[in-house]
């Protein structure tokens, strides 16, 4: 009975029903369109920073931008009197490798390690030196015979003169990270998956093992149990490891224990970067601020910090969406409800007769209000369908037409005031030199599609409420009276 009567009402006002239900429809579509490309943002947000940090990274504190002639000074080479090699044919091999600190940015003493893990709201540190190997390898010819000056090497530089007289040369460097043997659950190691053989562990300290970028080691040819020149010590290779986001890099090209990257490095008992997790969110600007406090040195960085410096078509998007997006589909959305109110409450007006005549013979306000609600409900869910399938279509669009965005860093934030520089600079400085482009994609979730439903029947059960308590006002008399 109740069914059949609510199929025969709303047939017979089918004008009200599209009304209402393209309403919603049009709303509804909006919210999930405008959600969806939210989480696109978000997630293009953290393919541009997922390089920079550790999965359970919180905050880092770097060395302070070095001034001029502080930092470790641009990679040289001493050959001396016997630093090649002289081959059969009279021409001369030079290979060299240097490991070197960054020269634009200080390191800071390893102790700040344990003065870190010990301030209040933090729940782990862990402290890595960042260095680049840089080698230089290649081949003099003879110049014995050349005239005198002319392609000599003299002490502490390379060839000059004549140049290298058509020798063959190359400067290759690869990226290296000192770490604590053994910490994977805050730093580096955190957010990457291993490939091949293993992490490095707490017997590692000391020893001279290696665990490679997995996508470093195939261009390299390396492998588990090869062996690489690391500063000029041979380290073997007891694993590979790669990103655990497919839109992120590895901190590094190649990952050695702390205490040996700071001997063959000559860098002494330093670290160029702490990583620090916070026993909770909500504890991330107190810790950040007893950091400050606590190393005035040092640069203290938060995600938010880094996020603050990206630019672009990215920061652009993000705020569109933020702002007009939003409050765009909340207001549609609102209006609505509101007309699907007031087209009940109309309808209701309208039925003053059927009304009165229902509880003359018996209906109960209780069954009134339950059959406008009913009505209402069924409206919103058509109108909730509707705009389901709207909202898919349109993140199904926006997915198939991928629009790139732009991720590019704000240059006044890169600069030496904002704690980021070119090349280099810990982990802030190397997301904030790189400018990228981003594919913006429109995922869809479940809540989404839970909401719009939740959406629907919230706009159905309001105008129901409205037009029911309209409808349970109504009395026998004025039936009986319209119809006199």
């Amino acid at each position: 009975m109740y069914v059949t009567y609510l199929r025969r009402e709303l047939a017979g006002r089918k004008k009200q029903t599209i009304i209402v239900a393209a309403g919603l429809a049009i709303a509804i579509a909006l919210v999930i369109v405008v959600n969806a490309l939210a989480a696109g943002v978000r997630d293009a947000q953290a393919a541009a920073l997922g390089s920079v940090y550790g999965v359970g990274t919180d905050l880092t504190v770097a060395g302070a931008q070095a001034e001029p002639g502080e930092g470790g000074g641009r990679p040289s080479f001493d050959f001396g009197e016997d630093g090649g090699t002289t081959n059969e044919d009279g021409s001369t091999s030079l290979s060299q490798s240097r490991l070197m600190t960054d020269f634009r940015r200080g390191t800071l003493e390893a102790s700040s390690v344990d003065a870190v893990a010990g301030i209040d709201g933090v729940a782990a540190a862990t402290g890595a030196l960042s260095l680049t190997n840089t080698t230089f390898d290649g081949e003099l010819p003879d110049r014995s015979s050349a005239p005198q000056g002319e392609g000599e090497v003299p002490d502490g530089g390379a060839p000059q003169g004549g140049g290298f007289g058509g020798g063959q040369f190359d400067v290759d460097s690869f990226t290296v990270l000192g770490i604590a043997p053994g910490e994977t659950a805050v730093g580096p190691l955190s957010s990457v998956a291993l490939g091949d053989g293993r992490l490095l562990d707490a017997g590692d300290e000391g020893e001279d093992v290696a665990v490679l970028d997995e996508t470093y080691a195939a261009s390299a040819e390396l492998a588990v149990g090869d062996a690489i020149d690391v500063g000029g010590t041979e380290m073997e290779i007891v694993g590979l490891v790669a990103s655990a986001s497919a839109d992120a890099d590895t901190a590094a090209n190649v990952y050695v224990p702390l205490d040996v990257a700071q001997a063959i490095s000559d860098a002494g008992d330093v670290v160029s970067t702490v990583y620090v997790q916070a026993e909770s969110s909500d504890a991330i600007p107190g810790v950040q601020a007893a950091l400050e406090e606590a190393l005035p040195d040092a640069t203290v960085s938060s995600q938010s910090d880094l996020a603050s410096t990206v630019s672009g078509s990215l920061a652009s998007a993000s705020t569109l969406i933020t702002n007009l997006g939003t409050w765009l589909s909340i207001i549609l959305l609102a209006v609505a409800v509101a007309l699907a109110v007031l087209f009940t409450i109309s309808g209701v007006a309208r039925r003053t007769r059927e009304f009165g005549t229902l509880k003359a013979i018996g209906w109960s306000n209780g069954r009134v209000i339950g059959q406008v609600a009913g009505e209402s409900v069924v409206q919103g869910l058509i109108g909730g369908a509707a705009g389901l399938v709207l909202g898919l279509a349109g993140i199904a669009a926006i997915n198939l037409i991928h629009p790139t965005i732009s991720s590019a860093p704000d240059a006044s934030a890169a600069g030496p005031e904002g704690g980021g520089m070119p090349g280099g600079g810990g982990p802030f400085g190397q997301a904030a030199q790189t400018a990228a482009d981003v594919t913006l994609s429109a995922p869809v979730s479940l809540w989404v599609i839970l909401a719009a439903v939740g959406l629907a029947v919230a706009a159905g059960l309001i105008a129901g409420a409205f037009g029911g308590w309209r409808a349970a006002r109504l009395s026998p008399a004025e039936a009986l009276r319209s119809v006199a």
